[in-house]
């Protein structure tokens, strides 16, 4: 009996601090939603103006706890072939060799390495982004905007804001630079749903292999 106390005892002390031991929920897997989610980008156009363009997302996953942001990680690919400026002939000549080269470099990587959270709704994504076969570090700062169930209960979805700034030089894009602006401005509105199917961070990837069909 004397021998049992002690385990009793310790038995009776965990069922009462059990309670009150912080609980973490582990990071949900998500697939981004390709219809919902944008890409816009702008640029200046030899001083007169900052054209728009649109670019369409492939496809990625992300790995996301609106409670511990230290585990999110994201990794997506960009067609860059289907970019829209408004024109097809614009079109066109962006995705020349000179430009984006487009049917040689067809999809943008991207890769988080780290975030750093500001606050309950912003953050900075740390990674890198491949285009023309050139690897460069990018920081996106972004803004969670909420994480909940659709209208309809049928998916869970998280979705997102975010800017980024990219210099097009340091990605081998430096034809017309008397009329083409080097810094482009890149906005995306970002949904994702649950998904605990959604892909795995990949040891390399090709940027110019077309990505795998996404599920539905």
């Amino acid at each position: 009996m004397l021998r049992s106390c002690p385990i009793s005892w310790l038995l009776w002390l965990t069922a009462i601090l059990l309670p009150f031991t912080p609980v973490h929920a582990a990071s949900a897997s998500y697939g981004y939603d390709t219809v919902h989610s944008q890409i816009l980008f702008s640029i200046d156009h030899d001083g007169y103006s900052r054209p728009f363009g649109r670019l369409h997302l492939a496809k990625g996953w992300l790995r996301f706890d609106p409670d511990n942001w230290t585990t999110a990680a994201t990794e997506l690919d960009i067609d860059l072939s289907g970019l829209d400026m408004g024109d097809a002939a614009w079109n066109a000549a962006v995705c020349k060799p000179a430009l984006l080269d487009c049917a040689h470099n067809r999809y943008a990587h991207f890769v988080s390495t780290s975030v750093e959270r500001k606050d309950d709704r912003h953050g900075v994504l740390h990674g890198q982004l491949t285009m023309r076969g050139i690897t460069q570090p990018l920081s996106v700062p972004f803004t969670f905007n909420r994480a909940a169930k659709t209208i309809y209960g049928l998916h869970t979805v998280a979705g997102f804001s975010a800017t980024a700034t990219l210099d097009r030089n340091a990605f081998g894009i430096t034809a017309n630079r008397d009329s083409i602006g080097h810094d482009v401005n890149v906005w995306l509105e970002l949904e994702a749903i649950r998904d605990d199917h959604a892909g795995q961070p990949s040891t390399s990837q090709s940027s110019a292999s077309p990505p795998s069909k996404e599920q539905p």
